[in-house]
């Protein structure tokens, strides 16, 4: 059974999808700068390690808490 995970979305063109299918997650992120652009983890720490990359608090370009609150989603997954 694949469980499916909203973690934004702005707007029809700039959000991010989770997908979890057992250990193997896929992760979309869809922008208006770069298109669509698919992770696939294969585990829970590798997700999170990503994440914890991508939502450096040097690179975030929002709040500190809209950064903790998607940090949050993924800790959710």
């Amino acid at each position: 059974m694949i469980k499916k995970y909203q973690i934004y979305k702005k707007d029809k063109w700039n959000m991010m999808n989770v997908e979890v299918n057992g250990r193997h997650i896929i992760l979309r992120e869809i922008s208006d700068q770069w298109g669509e652009d698919t992770h696939d983890f294969l585990s829970r720490p590798a997700l999170m390690d990503w994440v914890n990359k991508r939502f450096s608090a040097e690179q975030f370009e929002g709040t500190e808490s809209e950064r903790l609150e998607i940090i949050e989603k993924f800790q959710q997954i």
